[in-house]
């Protein structure tokens, strides 16, 4: 399920637009505020944010600016603004693209799920997902830590993923207890980090590796050294 984190002043737009998403099958977060917006994206992992310019506290073009020296995330700016300079100014802050309001949720939709096919295929377009010596190729699932490869489980695969697409960001255990087994997962709370050690017993002691970083009472993070 794809997660959309919605930041919208304006209460009303926002519920309207996070009934027509979870209708659609999305999971969604919101925020009314520039601040507490960004705050949610660096916290958490987001398939695609909707982010309105004009903003309290933090608008919406610093937010933008923000979002982009931690994440790729697709953003799409909501705007009352129509002209030029708003868009180029958007689109050069690195927005993925922007629509005008008043506008029509089936134009959202159809924008939000260009956006997102088109984040789907970055990973095999840009090709390894590379931290140091640890190189993942999400295509043919391979792993290799310099040049020996390395048998990894689909699910310590799909872990080691997760935390390298997010990589310098702290990702949660319930985040990742969520993402990779699933809300409806019903089997032992400490899985996550039962294979935290498993992948740390194959990808880092074997190599004297530090990749995986615990950070106490909240989660892992795989920083970008």
């Amino acid at each position: 399920m794809e997660r959309i984190l919605i930041i919208e002043d304006e209460e009303k737009i926002a519920r309207f637009i996070e009934l027509e998403l979870k209708f659609e099958g999305y999971q969604v977060e919101k925020a009314f505020e520039g601040r507490a917006g960004l705050a949610l994206a660096q916290a958490q992992p987001f398939d695609l944010i909707l982010l309105d310019i004009m903003l309290p506290g933090l608008n919406g073009i610093e937010v933008l600016r923000r979002i982009r020296q931690f994440s790729n995330v697709p953003v799409i700016l909501l705007t009352a603004r129509d002209t030029v300079v708003d868009k180029v100014t958007g689109l050069d802050g690195g927005a993925d693209d922007y629509i005008t309001k008043p506008f029509a949720i089936e134009e959202l939709l159809a924008r939000i799920r260009v956006a997102l096919r088109k984040n789907r295929g970055s990973v095999s377009i840009q090709g390894n997902l590379v931290v140091g010596a640890l190189r993942l190729d999400p295509v043919r699932r391979e792993c290799w830590v310099g040049t020996q490869p390395v048998e990894l489980t689909k699910r310590e695969f799909d872990l080691l993923q997760f935390l390298l697409e997010n990589k310098n960001m702290v990702m949660q255990r319930e985040v990742l207890l969520e993402r990779i087994w699933g809300y409806d997962f019903t089997g032992e709370t400490n899985v996550v980090d039962v294979y935290i050690r498993y992948l740390r017993a194959k990808i880092e002691e074997p190599f004297g590796l530090k990749l995986i970083h615990t950070v106490r009472g909240v989660g892992y993070i795989i920083k970008d050294e």
